[in-house]
């Protein structure tokens, strides 16, 4: 059975490009809104997709990252993606997509953890304490993350939609998600080098403060690597794709003017 897709879309069908967007951890294909609707990227077909078993949608059977990035390549195939471009854990899906060779074009990874010293102890802690309290735990960040769409600079109906988003996770399908993901934040060595050595084009951009962000070794790495770009956006800013939409666009852009067909 295919995977049920809960899919956005923006701009002329026919558009020479096409951009997949893959929203982050418990968030809806509708958390793009605000880079969907940038100018600059009037002229492209944007295809966000929420992730299964995030913000309500049915889940995989296998809530692995790299389950997810299979069934996520076939979903570019089928849209015809230049670029994808993921935020949080639909950045890990991304780089999992390009690093097993999956998708071989340019990639923009927003506010990635590339390894488990890129998440905060309050992260892990909550994902241990699953083992012992269930679900109850995601229940916590769910809310947690409703919590905080109060503080984005967006209208309070805005706001209120973010929040619905997170309130329709479902806490044990985000728990499977949530260890699944964990796991694969020890799965690799090296996860810097792991991505420069797909040859793949990406972008790894993160805020000065509020997203997570790289450790020294793994920023070093990126930076030597001739197909990487280590974009640094100023100031705190925990939710890249609503806070700083119109950088991201600009990223977007760049990659797209990159990965043209001829």
């Amino acid at each position: 059975m295919g995977t049920d897709w809960q899919l956005r879309e923006s701009g002329p069908m026919d558009a020479e490009s096409t951009v997949l967007l893959l929203p982050g951890g418990m968030c809806s294909a509708g958390s793009y809104a605000e880079v969907m609707a940038q100018p600059a990227l009037a002229r492209l077909r944007l295809v966000a997709a929420t992730l299964p078993g995030h913000a309500g949608a049915p889940p995989l059977d296998d809530c692995s990252i790299e389950s997810y990035a299979r069934v996520t390549a076939e979903l570019a195939a089928q849209v015809d993606a230049d670029v994808v471009v993921g935020f949080s854990i639909g950045a890990c899906v991304a780089l999992e997509m390009v690093a097993s060779g999956a998708f071989a074009r340019p990639t923009v990874l927003l506010g990635i953890s590339l390894s488990s010293a890129d998440e905060p102890a309050f992260f892990h802690a909550l994902v241990r304490l699953g083992d012992v309290l269930g679900a109850f735990p995601a229940m916590l960040m769910a809310n947690g993350a409703a919590s905080m769409a109060r503080r984005m600079p967006v209208s309070a109906e805005r706001q209120a939609e973010l929040r619905d988003d997170f309130r329709r996770n479902n806490p044990r399908d985000m728990r499977r998600v949530l260890r699944e993901y964990a796991r694969w934040l020890r799965r690799h060595e090296d996860p810097a080098a792991r991505l420069c050595q797909a040859g793949v084009p990406a972008w790894i951009v993160h805020a000065e403060k509020g997203d997570g962000g790289l450790t020294g070794d793994e920023r070093r790495t990126l930076e030597v690597c001739a197909n990487a770009h280590v974009v640094t956006i100023p100031g705190s800013v925990f939710f890249l794709p609503v806070e700083a939409p119109e950088r991201m666009a600009e990223i977007i852009g760049e990659a797209v003017a990159l990965g043209a067909r001829p």
